[in-house]
This record gives structure tokens, sequence and C-alpha cells, in this order.
């Protein structure tokens, strides 16, 4: 999607890396900000300044509500101020306020109304996420489980005779069902040979020849992972690792556990043409269990596959039911995540940073716009969930602290906000300095 970018004479590949962090985060801070703004006008507090960006000041307007709207030169986030706020983590500025104006400042308003402003921001980022995911879900169609080829895989060399819209009955004589099965099946026989697929088409029963349903083919490639640093792209056929021939993906994945963490030759098929790369694997943490994990070496790619489904169209309506679930599943995977961390059942190098962030935009825009508005919806749920983290300084720290507000019936003390937001900001700068030597490490 950026490629262009790569061929900028000397700052090409950084611009490749840049651009899209810039737009996704752009993209998913304004909603968030947006979202505290609008609640907070709803509910009469008045916003001096809505910034993208921090830093000086590139352009700016005031509207006709007193609110300045800025555009900063560093596009690293942004932030609302309120009335009354002494800087972006709307922090007391500690002046007095005419009496008359006090409901319109966010620490003067009441209660309901300030837990609902530091709310909204999340939520935004929620929504947009269920949004982007819905219209992914409705754009692509649900998967059917007709055993029916949808679009055929370009393969090397491949003496294939399946056609697209041909229903599939049976396999080298075992009977097909439901596309599941072929999927079982393929598990089942990982070692590849001469494949005969019994179709009918055009109301005809066929015997052709057609290739292996797993082959070594690329159908994923992940972000900030030694198949994206040595260039192999989706739709990568690998011929061979370290010399050896490879026709099936769990060849593949034999090839690379043999490999141990030396680098390794690979030749590589890709739109008619052969290409070297030198791939170095690494040891990921994988699910083997319920609670349990080990270290595997790995690449970072998943198999594609021969020829894929076909699709049906979903209503809307269950579109959208998709969408939340799939925002919940990443809300839910991110508290499994930390909770693996802390637990030490998982290594703390999994935790990325802002480069590595960046890295996987730069790495995700280039395997396609859907792709890349994928990643906008998981970058979006993601700042959604840290920012409710009960962390002083984070949304869900100030939504702590009207808890204890709720619940005793007066505001913590200007000392004990102060002392709890400098803790805060002490805690995300120490974790975002752990993180992006975590990100230092992977990539270079």
């Amino acid at each position: 999607m950026f490629d262009f970018l790569n061929y900028i004479p000397l700052i090409g590949g950084s611009l490749s890396v840049i651009v899209p962090f810039v737009i996704v985060l752009s993209i998913v801070v304004s909603i968030h900000e947006y979202g505290h703004y609008i609640v907070g006008k709803w509910c009469g507090i008045h916003a001096e300044v809505f910034s993208l960006g921090f830093g000086p000041v590139l352009i700016s307007r005031l509207d006709k509500h007193g609110t300045k709207w800025q555009l900063a030169a560093i596009p690293l986030g942004g932030y609302v101020r309120f009335l009354g706020d002494a800087d972006a983590s709307s922090r007391p500025d500690g002046k007095a306020v005419d009496e008359k104006l006090k409901h319109k400042t966010l620490n003067g308003a009441k209660l309901y109304k300030r837990a609902l402003t530091v709310m909204a921001g999340p939520a935004a980022n929620f929504i947009l996420s269920i949004v982007v995911f819905s219209g992914l879900i409705y754009n692509s169609g649900q998967i059917s489980n007709e055993p029916i080829i949808g679009k055929l895989a370009a393969l090397p060399q491949s003496q294939s005779q399946l056609h697209e819209g041909d229903r599939i009955i049976a396999i080298n004589g075992n009977q097909i069902a439901t596309y599941s099965d072929i999927v079982q099946l393929s598990i089942d026989q990982d070692t590849p040979s001469d494949i005969v697929y019994r179709v009918e088409r055009d109301g005809r029963t066929l015997d052709v020849p057609g290739p292996f349903f797993t082959p070594a083919l690329v159908g994923y490639v992940m972000p900030v992972s030694p198949a994206s640093k040595a260039g192999l792209k989706r739709g990568d056929v690998l011929l061979s690792v370290g010399g050896t021939e490879t026709r099936s993906f769990l060849q593949l994945v034999a090839a690379i556990k043999a490999a141990s963490n030396t680098s390794v030759d690979m030749k590589v098929w890709r739109n008619g043409r052969e290409i070297d790369l030198v791939i170095t694997p690494e040891y990921r943490d994988v699910q083997i269990g319920v609670d349990t994990f080990e270290k595997r070496m790995m690449i970072g790619v998943s198999s594609g596959f021969a020829f894929e489904p076909t699709y049906t169209d979903i209503p809307l309506f269950k579109t959208i039911l998709y969408g939340a679930k799939a925002t919940y599943n990443v809300i839910e995977s991110s508290l499994n995540g930390i909770s693996l961390i802390i637990s030490g059942k998982v290594g703390a190098e999994n935790l990325q940073g802002p480069l590595g962030i960046a890295q996987m935009s730069g790495d995700t825009a280039s395997d396609g716009l859907v792709s890349f508005i994928q990643l906008i919806a998981f970058i979006s749920t993601s700042i959604g969930f840290l920012n409710l983290l009960p962390i002083p300084v984070l949304d869900g720290g100030h939504l702590l602290m009207y808890g204890f507000e709720a619940v005793f019936r007066r505001p913590p003390s200007m000392k004990v906000v102060q002392v709890a937001m400098t803790m805060g900001l002490m805690l995300l700068l120490s974790l975002m300095v752990f993180s992006t030597f975590n990100d230092l490490t992977r990539l270079l």
C-alpha cells in the first residue's frame, strides 16, 4: 500500500514505516479525543483546545464556541484541554475560577458528567473498532462450509485442473461433505502426494488432478517477525529451506524447527519468478495448553491454502454483533497477555512499544489496504483498553478518583492527586522505556 515510499532515496525505508504509523495514530487519537470533546460539550463542559499532535502549533482556528482547533508539529498523539485544566492530563491548574463558570470546567462539573466525559474517549475507540470490524466482515461475507472452491491460489508448476466453483465430493477416495472435511484431511495426510479430486462441475462428475491443500504457501506474515524482516510476503511459495525441498507447510515448519536460530537460505517463488532470501528464525512463546506455553523456533508465518472457500452475505445487524465480538476478543487477548506476562508464563520480551507498533504499521500497510484498515481497529481497541487501566494520568485513573469521590462523598486531596499523577507518569515512562528496549532488541 505504501511500498512506493521505499523507492525515495535515503529516507524511503523510514517513510514506509513512519507514514502508516502516523496515519494510524492520528485516526485513533482523533476519534478518542473527539469522544471526550463531544460528550463534554453535551455535558456543558467547555473545551479550550482540541489538538492533534504536540509541540509547536502549525495551524489553528477558533470556532464560534471558543474552542481552539489546532494541528501541532509532533504527530504522536493529541489531547483536549478543558477549561480549568493545567495540561493535557486534565490536572487542575489550581487557579481560582468564577463560580458562574465552574460548572463548565471538567473538575467543577457534576460527578456523573465528569465520568461520562472521561469514559467517552475509550468508548469512542471501541465504537470505531466495532464499525471497522463490522464493515470488513460485511464486505467479505461469512465463510461457507460448503466444499465449493472459491479463489484458487497461484502456485508454481501447478498441473491443477480444478476450477473455481467446483464442488468437491472426494479427495483420493476420501468422501468430502463439508469444507471442514478438506481441512481435516490435510492434517491427517500431511505428506504431499499425487492428489485426485472428484468434483461436480456443470452437472458432471469428474476426477481431476489438483494441488495439496496446504502447500508451502505463505498465507499471512506476522508484523515485526523474522519473516517480515527477511522480506517474505503473503502469497509467496517456499520452494526450499536450507537446500531441502519443501512441498507442504508442515515440511516448512519441520525445516525451520531443525534450523535452530542460525540463518537459513530460502528459495521463494513469487509471481512467476524465483527469489533467494535469507532468514533467521527466532524463539517465540507458543500456547500448547490452557495455561501451558513453550518456546518454539519460528519465522512468523501462517499457512495459505491451495484454494479458498466461498463466502455468503451476512445481514447488517449480524455484522455489528460480529464486530462487537471481534472488539471484545481483542480486549480479552490484551488482558490474557498482561496476565501471562505478570505470571511469568510468557516472557516480557513480548511487550511491544512505540517502535514496535510503528514497524507493525509499516509491515501491515505493505500487506494491503484491508490489512491496514484492520490494524486501525486493533490499535483503536488497544488504546481504548489501555486508557481504561486504573493508572493515574490515564482515563482509568481519573475514573478511579471519581469512584473514590462517589464512595466517600469528597474528592481526594490535591496532594494525593499530584502524587498519584507523578507516580502514574513514572510508571508509564518506565513501561515505555522497557517496551522500546524490547523493540530495539527485535529490530536490530
